[in-house]
């Protein structure tokens, strides 16, 4: 039987995210294990790896928020905006005041221009693809939210920042327009991912070397209060009921706690005693299934 669980994995500089994970399926057996959230090759920190079946959960996990301690290089912007790629330009080092005075515009809610060296696809391509091909992406604006941002240290021409923001915000971008907005340029030297959601990577593991068995969370109601989602009860006999399909109408009056259409929470865990069920979902008003764990 294949493994279901959570792993938080301390992902090493130097590798991709992807190439992270092969110790781990080679640990247990299986193919079906994956990452819920991409690191880049020169970045270390938090990842969240789901295996077997749990890895249908992935969405409730991808756009969590995230905390990141970023290391810009102030002075030389490089076309990856990371230290893998070639210098693009370069201007005068800010002094520290001009850079903590233009933090402020950056957080809450921005738009940002994605790096042209990413995953986002255009016109079904990669952005990086085209960008290693000589073209030029167009990359659009986002919207993303800073809920903070703040300067830690001051070595010229390095800086060292904090940033918790949304799922979907680049540092490599924050970084280039930060130093912009400075009247100058930057790129990311080193970029540490210490927060998803409610998981820290104080809690996560190193791929271990030789025989190693990486702990595996099972999928419980602490798990999904780390993503903020509510845990709720259900009888042993609505749970049944769920598990063959039941109309899930039937089911909400019986289920304490439930939110009322139309507040924040899109999305809820269903637990019969400590027995994870189902994720449902709020969309327009209406409950849904979002996904029962106990089909298969």
């Amino acid at each position: 039987m294949i493994p279901s669980g959570l792993i938080l994995l301390h992902k090493q500089s130097g590798i991709t995210s992807f190439d992270s994970l092969r110790d781990i399926k080679r640990a247990l057996g299986t193919s079906k294990a994956g990452h819920t959230g991409t690191l880049d090759k020169f970045a270390e920190g938090l990842l969240l790896v789901l295996t077997g079946r749990a890895l249908r959960l992935s969405r409730w996990f991808t756009h969590c928020d995230k905390q990141y301690e970023g290391t810009l290089c102030l002075g030389a912007e490089t076309d990856t905006l990371d230290p893998e790629g070639e210098v693009i330009a370069r201007a005068p080092l800010p002094s520290r005041e001009a850079v903590e005075q233009v933090l402020a515009p950056f957080r809450g809610k921005i738009e940002q221009a994605p790096p042209a060296y990413s995953a986002i696809h255009i016109d079904g391509e990669r952005a990086s693809t085209l960008a290693r091909r000589g073209e030029t992406p167009a990359m659009r604006k986002r919207p993303v939210e800073i809920y903070r941002l703040e300067l830690l240290s001051w070595e010229p021409p390095y800086a060292k920042i904090f940033v918790h923001c949304s799922g979907g915000t680049y540092i490599r971008s924050l970084a280039r327009d930060i130093a912009l907005a400075a009247k100058s340029r930057a790129h990311l030297t080193a970029l540490v991912r210490t927060q998803v959601a409610g998981f820290k990577l104080e809690d996560a593991v190193k791929v271990g070397n030789g025989e190693w068995s990486p702990p595996l969370r099972s999928i419980d109601a602490t798990v999904f209060s780390a993503l903020g989602l509510p845990c709720l009860k259900v009888s042993p006999e609505d749970a049944q009921k769920i598990v063959h399909g039941g109309p899930l109408a039937h089911i909400l009056p019986h289920i304490p706690g439930l939110p009322p259409p139309g507040e924040s929470n899109a999305a809820a865990a269903l637990f019969a005693d400590d027995t994870f069920i189902a994720v449902i979902e709020n969309s327009n008003g209406t409950w849904n299934y979002g996904y029962v764990y106990a089909h298969n």
